[in-house]
């Protein structure tokens, strides 16, 4: 969970949800040896979510080869690629009767294909185990290497997700191992690459330091590079290790920045404190705001 939670506002003070799915989703998860983003960013829906059945896996391992200054996953060397686990998580999928999946991973540099390969086979064995059920994956930016988005894209998903986690300005030090404008090239391919057949999408985190006009500019390059989804949230600092919160942004300027992008045409955008990259996602793929 993140970090003081004592001395978050009125807003973002609720009850821990947990409750219907949540014990046989985690148990099956560990049954399966199987890895979620849920829990290895601390993510404060994850009660919720499991209760509900909507868990989104976290495949490749849970190391990243990056240290994103907001992100609690934990960076050190990764193990090896397990070619079984696309099997097992299309058996976690059919097992939980899910009808939308997330599918992540931390960053793979140290791989030729960073990890794409991975992604495209979990794609595929889940839509031949379960051929209606959706699949969202939630990329790092493979270095916006089209060969690597293009093997993610002909497998099949419908949403391509990668975020650009804040604004321009602040993109650096929050993402030292990133970079905002090859994060906004890799949903412009991903866009490209899918030629209508699937939506892309990209999230925000606020409370880092950022100007709403900012926020606003971001939202335009976004909708420049032809995205779809939008999700903006709370930043939370995950551990007392982490940055600070700068501030607390209240509802209202969520609704204003909901607002915003609206009508700069993005066809779902989820604002409130909340908000993650992954919450909800069915409800964002059928457009419902």
């Amino acid at each position: 969970m993140p970090a003081e939670t004592s001395s978050f506002p009125a807003w973002l003070r609720r009850p821990l949800a947990v409750h219907g799915q949540w014990g046989s989703a985690k148990g099956l998860v560990r049954e399966l040896a199987l890895h979620t983003v849920c829990e290895e960013a601390r993510c404060p829906n994850l009660g919720e979510c499991w209760s509900h059945g909507n868990v989104s896996f976290m495949i490749l391992g849970d190391r990243c080869t990056r240290r994103c200054s907001f992100c609690a996953v934990a960076t050190a060397r990764p193990g090896a690629v397990d070619w079984e686990e696309p099997h097992r998580l299309a058996e976690a999928v059919v097992r939980l009767k899910l009808q939308y999946v997330v599918v992540t991973s931390p960053a793979r540099d140290d791989l030729v294909d960073e990890g794409s390969g991975l992604f495209a086979a979990s794609i595929s064995a889940i839509k031949a185990r379960a051929p209606s059920v959706q699949v969202e994956v939630l990329t790092p930016d493979f270095h916006a290497r089209r060969s690597l988005i293009q093997s993610v894209v002909e497998a099949g998903p419908e949403v391509y997700n990668h975020n650009i986690e804040t604004v321009e300005r602040l993109s650096r030090s929050v993402r030292p191992q990133a970079d905002y404008r090859r994060s906004l090239e890799v949903l412009r391919l991903a866009k490209e690459l899918g030629a209508g057949r699937l939506k892309t999408k990209s999230g925000l985190m606020v409370g880092l330091g950022e100007e709403p006009q900012e926020v606003r500019g971001a939202m335009e390059d976004l909708r420049g590079a032809g995205c779809d989804l939008l999700t903006i949230g709370q930043y939370l600092q995950p551990t007392l290790d982490h940055p600070k919160v700068t501030a607390f942004v209240e509802p209202e300027q969520f609704e204003d920045y909901r607002t915003w992008a609206q009508a700069l045409g993005f066809s779902f955008t989820a604002s409130a404190p909340y908000v993650r990259s992954s919450y909800n996602a069915f409800e964002a793929l059928r457009g419902e705001s």
